[in-house]
């Protein structure tokens, strides 16, 4: 699938609200000859239902990445020296594990990742919708949070603490890269 000259894969994973999309945007800025994929970008099959798949099991390999996968492909054969993925599974799906070379975790507080949530994603709502996106995510949601610290966080190579600052998460990231 890769060959030894080609671009080292970097995926960069959290909860929701955890930082994975700023610090991929800022390591990408800062290493050279490098291009970022955000996995928010993508429309992906996969479980329609996220509370009944973690009753299942969390089996990450449910998820259809092709539209993903397609794209780390041609970026492969491309003269870059790093490809930096907002991706929240790690190495837990058996199509996207072989093409990422090094994987992180940013290990960002429940507390500070709703916050930061309900900050991007509510800014032009109502009071009603904010609050029931809170009581949702007291009763349900955040069992997908949890989901991740369990399953995502220990198949990660690096973990960095995501209460400090962006600058602090991104210099950790750069300064502990084998590369």
């Amino acid at each position: 699938m890769k060959t030894k000259d080609c671009p080292k894969l970097i995926a960069i994973a959290s909860v929701s609200g955890g930082g994975k999309t700023t610090a991929v945007r800022n390591v990408t800025n800062q290493l050279p000859n490098a291009k970022a994929l955000y996995f928010d970008d993508y429309d992906f099959n996969g479980p329609e239902d996220l509370l009944q798949w973690m009753e299942r099991g969390a089996d990450y390999n449910e998820w259809n990445l092709d539209p993903m996968l397609t794209d780390i492909k041609r970026l492969l054969a491309d003269s870059l020296d790093f490809i930096v993925l907002d991706f929240p599974f790690a190495r837990l799906h058996h199509e996207s594990s072989p093409y990422i070379d090094y994987t992180v975790f940013i290990d960002t507080p429940l507390d500070i990742a709703l916050a930061r949530r309900i900050i991007r994603d509510f800014a032009e709502s109502s009071s009603d919708e904010i609050l029931a996106d809170a009581g949702w995510y007291a009763d349900k949601g955040r069992a997908a949070y949890l989901q991740m610290l369990e399953d995502v966080k220990p198949d990660s190579d690096l973990i960095v603490d995501g209460s400090r600052s962006r600058e602090e998460v991104c210099t950790t990231i750069l300064l502990q890269l084998p590369y």
